[in-house]
């Protein structure tokens, strides 16, 4: 058993390492480097110092974060406070998960090939996708990606995005079109959803993709069925950016019309860990299949008629000729694939629904209270998960007095567009209790008084 956290290089080891290379000193092996570019000075770091008094002070360091384990959180915008149930850590900690590498080897990666295989079937499902990849990095380059799909199937060079995605995702989809030599036009919104009529006049033969969010970014929950409809009269594809958590409650975007339906795992037993790593997801109909960037777990039969699971279509640059790669930066997040795969698990259909449903019941409660406690709440329509309120007063002087109390505040939409200064983007999950929904609204009104 190894006691020990780090084991060090004892000069034995250095001097055994040297006589296989082939030199005297570690000098020796960067002769090649011309002296006058090598660095001659001090390091400026901190003296080392004792493990235990390391520990120490990453411990004190560690006390000075505010998290949502001690504080309450309001804050969402695409990364959200959600239950976790204590499986998820078990499962994703054995050793054959949390080391595993891309399971090319299918005789050795059955238990990796088929959690991924468990997590494309439930994101098919949960979406009303026909199938679904392996995972991608996030949900901005999932969007993205979509968008160079769409791009390539379509065979045209302009994408529409509405000003209701998330401005982050948005900005994605402008690199990546970027060095396509695609043109990206934003479709403005109207009372938080997009404007049709204006997406309306957007829309030309050199279409090939519209992209809406689902809830949109401002929590609206928009009518995308006539969208879908618009985008296909001018052949183009149907993109919808998507909550996986509000679709236990929403009907799925393949049932309204999506071509491809994509968005962040991250609701379902992945922590926020302030903003990352999380885990993209991509669901396309049939006709996409072969077209989707990263890889496709199948199931198949062995020589004995045994269950068994494969790579079965694998897009990427490393199996096929760079030219011909779907992507050539697409990757997957197999573990945290799993972790939301073992949440959905546990959750299952009706937890999913009631886990739903909390967010629109808390979400609404906690509308009504501040129109109650005299604040505007911008927007009207349906929402989930977050509303757009009006806080007449700075929003981050506000964040920054909410955090003396114990509460990490909401969003502050200044940061992303000028027209909404004093307006604050709050989440509420099905976490939030009354009571805190209550203090929120009391402390807010207290620094605006």
């Amino acid at each position: 058993m190894i006691k020990h956290r780090y084991l060090p290089m004892t000069e034995q080891d250095q001097k055994e390492m040297l006589d296989v290379v082939g030199v005297s000193s570690i000098d020796e092996l960067f002769e090649d480097i011309p002296e006058q570019v090598r660095f001659k000075g001090m390091y400026d770091i901190k003296p080392a110092k004792s493990e235990a008094a390391l520990m120490k002070e990453l411990a004190q360091l560690a006390a000075k974060n505010k998290d949502t384990a001690s504080y309450t959180s309001f804050l969402g915008a695409g990364v959200y406070n959600h239950y976790k149930p204590v499986i998820v850590d078990h499962v994703i900690s054995r050793s054959e998960f949390y080391t595993a590498y891309t399971p090319y080897q299918p005789e050795i990666s059955q238990g990796e090939l088929q959690a991924i295989f468990e997590f494309q079937t439930m994101i098919a499902e949960l979406t009303g996708m026909e199938l679904a990849n392996s995972s991608l990095y996030d949900g901005g380059t999932a969007l993205a990606e979509a968008g160079m799909l769409a791009a390539g199937h379509t065979r045209r060079k302009k994408i529409i995005v509405s000003e209701a995605v998330h401005p982050e995702y948005r900005d994605v989809v402008k690199t990546y079109a970027d060095g396509q030599s695609i043109e990206v036009v934003t479709a403005p919104q109207k009372d938080g959803v997009t404007d049709y009529e204006a997406l309306q006049q957007l829309m030309d033969s050199d279409t090939a993709a519209v992209m809406v969010q689902y809830p949109n970014f401002f929590g609206q929950i928009e009518d995308i069925q006539p969208i879908g409809e618009l985008a296909h009269e001018h052949k183009a594809l149907f993109v919808v950016s998507a909550n996986p958590l509000a679709l236990g409650i929403l009907t799925p975007p393949g049932k309204l019309g999506a071509d491809i339906c994509v968005g962040d795992a991250q609701p379902f037993g992945i922590a926020e860990s302030f903003g990352g790593p999380h885990c993209g997801y991509f669901a396309v109909t049939k006709k996409l299949m072969r077209k989707v960037p990263g890889r496709l777990v199948g199931e198949t039969v062995d020589g004995e008629g045994r269950r068994g699971y494969v790579l079965t279509l694998q897009a990427r640059e490393q199996h096929i000729r760079r030219d011909k790669a779907t992507s050539n930066i697409c990757s997957n997040q197999a573990l945290l694939a799993l972790a939301a795969s073992v949440a959905m698990t546990a959750l299952g259909k009706q937890g999913m629904r009631e886990m739903a449903l909390q967010n629109i019941a808390k979400t609404r409660y906690a509308k009504e209270a501040f129109e109650q406690a005299g604040f505007e709440v911008v927007y009207q329509g349906a929402h989930f998960n977050e509303i757009v309120v009006n806080t007449k007063q700075d929003v981050t002087a506000m964040n920054k007095a909410l955090l003396e109390k114990g509460i990490i505040g909401g969003f502050d939409l200044a940061r992303v567009d000028e027209r909404f200064v004093n307006h604050v983007l709050l989440a509420v999950t099905e976490l939030r209790t009354k009571e805190e929904i209550d203090a929120l609204v009391a402390e807010m009104g207290a620094l605006h008084a």
